[in-house]
């Protein structure tokens, strides 16, 4: 995709950005600045490139020039323009040696005075002006894939507890529900707790292949047999639902999933994770490659050093990325001694993205009759803070309702008078 990128302040990542991650695929850099250099060094280490071969050197467009003259071309090349070249002249003499289909993002100068028209017709597919930081190089490069038929578009949302019980999985299926229905998103659920998984039962299904059937394949999954084994829940969400059986221990390596979830990726606009609560190689990689995290934690001492702790952990391997979120469930128990939401939320440094009441009847009526808690009832707090989840992890920003005038009884009373001739009229104020 072509375009200029003008970054705004509040990068790393601004809330509502997706970046999709990139293919297989090769990048070369030559940059004109250290800090260039040290920013596109940096990209070759964030999540969404990880599967990109990507090197970073010196030398801008002539050093460019030089290799291609007696090299093939990568997919991908980088080039910084430090402004005292004809960026135009050099970009001639770079298509002169490039191989078709390579993609080109120039870096370029503020004091660049080449029409943005001129550089598409030399083959820029992406104009970015510096100086850059790691998530402008990281986005950049993204782009050029993301209108591709083969690139990987679906958004990734992990759900986990900061500990076992706090109610993560219902979390979980009731976003991903509400982003299916209200947002009108295709959406799967995939239940990592391949023991114990509870998405079956919450979505009123007993599918009998799932997740198991995929990941314990001898063939790497692709679309058809994913279509096979999604068990279709409501008319956009589907799950990949676990076997809960314990014939067998479930032990996997770290990249185990990786296939499913880039399979699922291109075809899915939403995918939610329902990860369990354990600490191994494999789920932690799930969390750091999601595009959003949440940790759901009771206000306990516990869940806090907890929280806390995966937090820290996930905001160092996720350095580019928006910071992950919290929200606090099952608040107000009764008898029971809680951490203040004031105080949860000071020392997590940030505010929970929902604080979500306790409630033993509603949620204990949802899970035994394999319903949503918007199904029992439309109108509960609790519905209306799952569609601002959802919202917010979707991309669409948090709905709320508008505020209630203490005029509006009165002016509705008003208006429902019968008014003196044949149309109402409003008095101006």
């Amino acid at each position: 995709m072509t375009g200029i990128h003008d970054e705004e302040a509040d990068d790393p990542q601004h809330p509502d950005e997706h970046i999709a991650p990139v293919p297989r695929i090769s990048v070369q850099a030559f940059c004109e600045t250290e800090q260039t250099l040290a920013a596109v060094t940096a990209a070759g280490q964030d999540r969404r490139l990880a599967k990109a071969h990507l090197t970073a050197k010196s030398g801008g467009l002539a050093a460019a020039i030089e290799v291609y003259d007696t090299m093939p071309t990568p997919n991908v090349i980088v080039i910084e323009s430090d402004g005292t070249r004809d960026i135009l002249e050099g970009l001639d003499d770079l298509a002169g040696v490039c191989d078709p289909g390579t993609r080109v993002v120039v870096i370029g100068n503020p004091g660049d005075t080449a029409p943005y028209r001129e550089l598409v017709r030399r083959g820029v597919n992406d104009y970015v002006i510096g100086p850059v930081e790691t998530i402008d190089v990281v986005r950049s490069i993204c782009s050029l894939f993301s209108a591709s038929e083969a690139i990987i578009t679906g958004r990734v949302i992990a759900v986990v507890g900061a500990k076992g019980g706090v109610g993560a999985s219902t979390v979980a299926h009731n976003v991903a529900w509400t982003i299916a229905r209200d947002l009108a998103l295709d959406s799967v659920v995939i239940d990592l707790d391949l023991a114990f998984g509870t998405a079956g039962l919450d979505y009123n299904q007993d599918p009998p292949q799932g997740i198991a059937n995929a990941v314990l394949s001898q063939d790497r999954p692709d679309t058809a047999l994913m279509e096979r084994l999604l068990a279709k829940c409501t008319e956009r969400l589907s799950l990949l639902a676990a076997p809960a059986t314990l014939d067998r221990v479930y032990d996997f390596g770290a990249e185990a999933f990786d296939a499913i979830f880039d399979t699922l990726r291109m075809t899915t606009p939403c995918i939610v994770l329902d990860v369990p609560h354990q600490w191994s190689a494999w789920t932690k990689r799930a969390l750091v490659n999601a595009d959003d995290i949440v940790i759901v934690a009771e206000p306990d001492l516990a869940n806090l050093r907890n929280t806390k702790n995966m937090l820290t952990v996930l905001k160092a391997a996720r350095p580019n990325d928006r910071p992950p979120l919290y929200c606090i469930n099952q608040v107000g128990m009764h008898k029971r001694a809680e951490i203040d939401v004031k105080s949860f939320a000071k020392t997590m440094e940030s505010q929970p993205l929902a604080v979500i009441p306790f409630d033993s009847k509603l949620f204990s009526a949802a899970a035994n009759n394999g319903q949503m808690i918007a199904e029992i009832s439309k109108s509960h707090r609790t519905t209306e803070l799952f569609q601002n989840m959802a919202n917010r992890l979707a991309g669409r920003g948090e709905v709320k309702k508008p505020k209630r005038s203490l005029l509006g009884p009165l002016l509705k009373k008003l208006k429902g008078r019968p008014g003196r001739g044949s149309a109402p009229h409003r008095k101006a104020s």
